[in-house]
């Protein structure tokens, strides 16, 4: 009976050597994919608030140039004395700032343009109120220009949470329009009631339309912090707001009344107009530096939690790391033991000194047959011819 021999173990091929690094190398293709996508979008962010920030620290500088412009207006149109250190203290800080941040906000062409008309004001003569008021309504508009192009230039103008929105949009163009528009519409009935009576006409159509460019953004800023407030999950907005903005808002009130024309005469009260303007610009100059400073605290803790995101996504990703390189030595480990096995398996089917197994049926010479009488061993070619030999 033959017994089959033991199939010799097969070495394994290349590719199943490789397999377990295709493995590894398939799972971490896509983890490598999510970390950096994850990384860049968190970076984006914070660059993004980061540049905001920078925004920010400009249009504190400009709120300063244009309260100070807007003083300055109201004193040389009406005949006084116009606080020039104050105005040059306001231009020097504006300079200050533009000169470290205005080259990466894009903004130092726009304000020496700014700067340029406002040394020109310097020798305004107060005898002449009526090209004053123009020669100031042109440096506001440049003024108004910059605050815009710092908001573009910044990224504030995209902030994607809706209550720092609010507040950048009231802090960079709503209050701004709303304080020179003012400052231009007590400033314009202060002309009319010196222009002569064949002219006052004109006059009134004009102060129709600053009347409403004072109060639309005015409008606009109160809608738009009341939504940042009711929006804003911090408790700290409101309680920081809320108080002069409603006194902004009843200053505005009254600029609204003082700037309609009575009814029999159809002109203004002069005085009643100026005060409330007065009012309004010093309520106005109370709730600018509120808004800049919620601004600014609301971007600083969302850089907190963009740093915060990348450390996570660090750890996730080195985390990630190791479990797979853990994964790829185990695979690598259990190759490796197999491929030792299969080599002590064929060194020992091809070892000499492993005992050859007889399959034979037939016995050998010097072995007894175990049903053979006891005597002579016969040979095993003649032994069964040995009855006939005897015979013959």
């Amino acid at each position: 009976m033959t017994v089959p021999a033991p199939r010799a173990r097969r070495r394994p091929s290349t590719m199943g050597r490789l397999l377990p690094l295709l493995l590894i190398g398939a799972l971490l293709a896509p983890v490598g994919l999510l970390v950096t996508f994850a990384w860049q979008q968190t970076s984006d962010d914070r660059s993004l608030a980061a540049r905001e920030r920078l925004g920010v620290q400009y249009l504190t500088a400009l709120a300063g140039v244009t309260d100070a412009l807007v003083e300055a207006q109201s004193a040389t149109v009406n005949g006084r004395p116009v606080a020039q250190e104050a105005l040059d203290r306001a231009v020097e800080e504006a300079a200050a700032v533009d000169a470290r941040i205005g080259v990466e906000l894009l903004s130092q062409e726009r304000w020496a343009g700014v700067r340029a008309k406002l040394e020109a004001l310097r020798g305004r003569s107060a005898s002449d109120p009526e090209s004053a008021y123009t020669a100031y309504g042109e440096v506001s508009d440049l003024l108004l220009a910059l605050h815009r192009k710092v908001r573009e230039s910044s990224g504030l103008v995209r902030d994607p949470v809706a209550d720092s929105f609010f507040l950048q949009d009231s802090a960079g163009q709503e209050l701004p329009e709303a304080v020179v528009a003012a400052g231009r519409l007590a400033d314009l009935g202060s002309l009319i009631s010196r222009r002569p009576a064949a002219e006052q006409a004109r006059g009134l159509m004009e102060l129709s339309g600053l009347r409403v460019a004072a109060l639309a953004p005015a409008g606009d800023l109160v809608d738009n912090l009341r939504s940042a407030v009711d929006g804003s999950e911090s408790t700290d907005l409101g309680a920081n707001v809320l108080t002069p903005l409603d006194t902004y808002q009843r200053s505005v009130e009254a600029l609204a009344a003082y700037s309609t024309p009575a009814k029999g005469t159809g002109l203004v009260d002069q005085a009643q107009l100026a005060a409330a303007a007065l009012n309004t610009h010093r309520s106005a100059r109370q709730l600018q530096p509120v808004i800049l400073a919620e601004l600014d605290a609301q971007l600083v803790e969302r850089i907190d939690e963009l740093d915060r995101d990348r450390w996570l996504i660090i750890a996730a990703g080195v985390v990630a790391v190791l479990l797979l390189g853990w994964l790829a030595a185990l695979l690598l480990n259990a190759a490796a033991r197999a491929r030792r096995r299969a080599a002590l398996a064929a060194s020992h089917t091809d070892s000499p000194d492993t005992p050859v197994r007889n399959d034979s049926w037939q016995p050998t010479v010097s072995e007894p047959r175990g049903l053979q009488p006891a005597g002579v061993v016969r040979e095993p070619e003649t032994a069964q011819w040995g009855a006939f030999d005897a015979a013959r």
